[in-house]
């Protein structure tokens, strides 16, 4: 009877909420990192160098880092529904603005902006599914969301320098129409947030009364056992070594995966391809990568454990990126790279469900808040290091060793920094009906 009703239960939740979800976060992630495939024509237009490109681009982060604990605290009181519609609605705003830039200050600031609009949005989603899905459940929720971040650029690359070649339409420039346009779906998904979101499986009405009851009492459950093995603080979250090592190795994956969606473009654009040829080459790592955020995430709920895969996935994206920088200027770069971006997104997938291992309530908003938060200060650090490095050598091969290098070091941190990585409640251990 319980495996019954669970498994009709839980077939509900993902079908109503994974494929929403992970609309937002494509739509959320294409109007981050689109700037990767503007520059292919707007630095020019504006002049900017590498260097000064790479600094507005992590100006992004520098917002979003200030805003990210105090955002999740506001959706755990008010519930995400309001929340994420207000967020998605002022990153639309903002991310249409670009259209607009005069040259680097007006770009650092609407990147700043576009930050501290969407600050919350990711650790909120992330806070959003552990009402939702017990432990057992949550890298393959996590897996299937994140793979809207390798998926946006994969579908993103070709769209957007189709996009560029609108370039006069109407007298804008081609870079200026891919803002405009992409900006655009944030706005609707905004408004359809209101309607379709529900806070908490108490209130899903497109549940059953015996599957909401169901749902209600496994997640009560694991929030009393996290509660009585670790009564942590908001304040205590802060300070918590095992979040500050998660932060730590996310930092490495932050920093990756940020360079890559405001830098590979211009990588494979050095193969000497068109803008429409580089568009299509750059979703190929990307198309790999879902693959594996996909099967590996999948695997690791199914192992029940979490370390030793997010240890494997820092070592794969560390191998992948070092051997891109020896291969730079090659069609095998790209096959390296693709490695690189399996190592990377399965990675999140085996680091996002572990503060909710020991973390509940507004200890697990800011916890996870905060974990991204260090995370994505990488995005202000590695963009103009990498950039720097591309001014002073000519081409992306530091950038990539630096890269594997950071990458190396979120293994290590892995290692000596992550102990707790099983899930507390296992499959079938509420009956149906408690």
């Amino acid at each position: 009877m319980s495996a019954s009703i669970e498994h009709r239960t839980m077939r509900k939740v993902y079908l109503r909420l994974l494929p929403f979800t992970f609309a937002l976060y494509l739509i959320c992630y294409l109007d981050r990192a689109n700037i990767g495939f503007a520059a292919l024509t707007m630095n020019r237009d504006l002049g900017f160098s590498s260097y000064i490109y790479g600094l507005g681009a992590g100006a992004f982060f520098w917002g979003y880092f200030i805003l990210e604990v105090p955002s999740n605290l506001i959706l755990e009181r008010v519930g995400a529904r309001r929340w994420i519609a207000r967020i998605m609605i002022s990153w639309g705003i903002v991310s249409g603005c670009f259209a607009f830039v005069q040259g680097p200050v007006s770009f650092f600031a609407l990147r700043f902006l576009l930050g501290l609009a969407e600050a919350g949005f990711f650790p909120g989603m992330i806070l959003y599914f552990t009402y939702w899905f017990p432990p057992y459940h949550r890298g393959r929720i996590i897996a299937g969301f994140m793979a809207a971040i390798p998926v946006s650029i994969g579908l993103g690359a070709p769209v957007s320098t189709a996009l560029l070649g609108m370039n006069g339409v109407f007298g804008l420039a081609g870079w200026k129409w891919l803002f405009l346009a992409e900006a655009a779906p944030a706005l609707v998904l905004g408004v359809a947030v209101l309607f379709y979101l529900t806070d908490r499986p108490e209130a899903a009405t497109w549940l059953a009364q015996d599957e909401r009851q169901w749902l209600s009492a496994v997640m009560q459950e694991e929030r009393r056992r996290v509660h009585a093995d670790n009564r942590v603080s908001v304040w205590q979250s802060l300070i918590d070594r095992r979040v500050w090592a998660l932060g730590l190795i996310h930092f490495a994956q932050a920093g990756v995966s940020v360079s890559m969606a405001v830098f590979v473009a211009q990588m494979i654009k050095q193969l000497g391809l068109t803008n429409m040829q580089t568009g299509w080459v750059t979703s190929i790592p990307f198309v790999c990568g879902t693959i594996g955020i996909l099967v590996w995430g999948h695997l690791s709920d199914r192992m029940n454990e979490r370390k030793w895969n997010l240890t494997g996935s820092c070592v794969c994206m560390a191998v992948g990126l070092a051997a891109a920088a020896m291969l730079q200027g090659s069609y095998w770069s790209v096959a390296a790279l693709s490695v690189a971006m399996v190592g990377l997104y399965a990675g999140n997938a085996h680091l996002f469900p572990i503060p909710s291992m020991f973390l509940t309530g507004a200890a697990a908003a800011s916890g996870i808040a905060w974990v991204n938060s260090l995370g994505i200060l990488a995005g202000g650090v590695t963009s103009p290091v990498i950039g720097w490095l591309r001014d002073e050598t000519g081409g992306f091969a530091g950038g990539l060793y630096f890269l594997a290098a950071l990458s190396l070091l979120g293994a290590i941190v892995t290692v000596i920094g992550v102990r707790e990585t099983s899930a507390k409640l296992a499959p079938g251990a509420v009956p149906a009906g408690e």
